[in-house]
């Protein structure tokens, strides 16, 4: 789905031309960003067994020599979502989306190609009443139904706000693959993706991109495979496994604990990377290209990526992104 920008295509922008439109509706002033305000929206966690391609189980590899900085560019999105009025209990979402490629040239950071920023509406239109949606469609930015790929259990307006944040985020994936196919056909050198790489097939068969998976809602391990993941020492990996879906291309992935984890908890410091699934390849050449992928992940583990809250799994490159983003919005 495209969506184009607007003139002032910003919340308060949107707001003031829909209140000229429907005069006696109520609007929210102070909104929270829901994406920190919503719980609901997040998948409940859960353990899943992967395939093992390097050996017949998961164990701990350290990764031995230098930290080589291979990484040319990285990639990452953001997304704000903020209710802008409610009618009869139904939310309707102001949602911001935003993508950049930062590339690495002379030991400093300069933005590739054109970053996305994309904003628009978001609501069930089918709740709302003819002046609403009408009222929707003159306020000259993009509407996007978010009942149209989705069902919610009730019109709760909580499930309602979900099915909003969800619709953002497919926008906002939407953004980061389309950056991230252009690099794949266009660039040289190698992309790190905030996040999996699994959403296009173009980058996820590609040699240049690698994906860096920072939350952990799904773990791909059970039982022992489990003990070994949360084991994982500083500078160690678990061995390499194949992560699959129906709507999603295949994968080669595996653990990567990125600092030490003493007093911590057994998630602090850990990722998940992803590259292009090696079929066909020996277990040694899996492993060999494991290392040499995780020893370039290391080395952009410096500096640390301070103040922000999730340093400890975030590289230095990606806040980059994030504070880049933060200041185009």
């Amino acid at each position: 789905m495209t969506m184009a920008p607007a003139t002032d295509a910003s919340f308060h922008g949107v707001q003031r031309r829909l209140a000229a439109l429907l005069p006696a509706a109520s609007w929210r002033n102070v909104p929270a960003t829901l994406e920190l305000a919503s719980l609901g929206a997040q998948d409940a966690p859960r353990l899943i067994s992967a395939p093992t391609l390097e050996g017949k189980e998961l164990r701990a590899h350290k990764i031995s020599g230098g930290r080589e900085a291979r990484v040319a560019a990285f990639l990452d999105g953001t997304q704000t979502s903020r209710v802008i009025a409610h009618t009869d209990g139904v939310p309707i979402v102001h949602g911001t989306v935003a993508s950049v490629v930062r590339r690495r040239t002379d030991r400093r950071m300069r933005t590739w190609d054109s970053p996305i920023v994309r904003h628009g509406l978001f609501a069930p239109l089918t709740l709302l009443t003819d002046a609403w949606r009408s009222a929707l469609k003159s306020a000259d930015v993009p509407v996007i139904d978010t009942l149209e790929r989705r069902q919610v259990d009730s019109p709760h307006p909580f499930a309602l706000q979900d099915a909003a944040i969800h619709a953002v985020q497919d926008v906002r994936e939407a953004a980061e693959r389309e950056l991230a196919e252009r690099w794949c056909e266009r660039a040289d050198g190698v992309l790190l993706i905030d996040g999996a790489i699994t959403g296009s097939e173009r980058v996820a068969t590609s040699s240049c991109a690698v994906g860096v998976v920072k939350s952990h809602r799904t773990l791909y391990a059970e039982g022992d495979a489990l003990r070994v993941v949360l084991g994982l020492e500083s500078g160690t990996r678990t061995s390499v496994f194949r992560i699959t879906s129906p709507k999603r291309t295949p994968v080669a992935s595996w653990y990567l604990r990125l600092r030490d984890p003493d007093g911590r908890d057994p998630l602090w410091g850990l990722v998940r990377v992803e590259v292009a699934d090696p079929r066909g390849a020996s277990a040694k050449t899996i492993g060999d290209r494991a290392d040499e992928v995780s020893s370039w992940v290391l080395a952009e583990a410096l500096p640390l990526a301070v103040p922000d809250a999730r340093w400890d799994k975030m590289v230095y490159g990606i806040r980059d992104c994030e504070e880049f983003l933060r200041a185009i919005q």
